[in-house]
């Protein structure tokens, strides 16, 4: 599948996938869209969510909410991350300490097997590019 970013204007950006899924991308602080670091944040909580969605549901009920924020460690001026911080919101207060603890392994054993983004960043991958000449 390939995916595309197009520019449509100073510092913005669109980028789509063949499904008609849109994002809307830019610098730093740009209103209304995600900087490439946001959304690389937002790619590494979305996958441990998706990945975690049915342990969790298989749990908790079909009626399960939960947010997964994101957060990374930068030192200044960097232009990368050091860290990305996963967490996990959801209400276990149904759940005994023991039914908490086995959910809590299973979403982590889950996410280290099954999440492609978190394995990636763990991993450390070639990434290339290519200029026409």
């Amino acid at each position: 599948m390939t995916l595309e970013v197009e520019r449509t204007g100073e510092h913005a950006f669109v980028g789509r996938n063949e499904r008609g899924a849109e994002v809307r991308l830019g610098r730093k602080g740009a209103e209304g869209a995600f900087s490439p670091a946001e959304l690389l944040q937002i790619a590494a909580a979305g996958c441990s969510a998706v990945t975690a969605e049915e342990l969790i549901v298989r749990r908790i009920g079909e009626d399960a909410k939960f947010r997964v924020t994101v957060d990374a460690d930068r030192r200044e001026g960097a232009s990368e991350l050091d860290a990305v911080h996963v967490a996990f919101d959801v209400d276990v207060s149904t759940l005994t300490a023991d039914q908490r603890d086995a959910l809590a392994g299973a979403v982590d054993r889950a996410i280290e097997r099954l999440c492609t983004v978190s394995r990636t960043l763990k991993k450390g991958i070639p990434v290339t590019e290519e200029f026409p000449v």
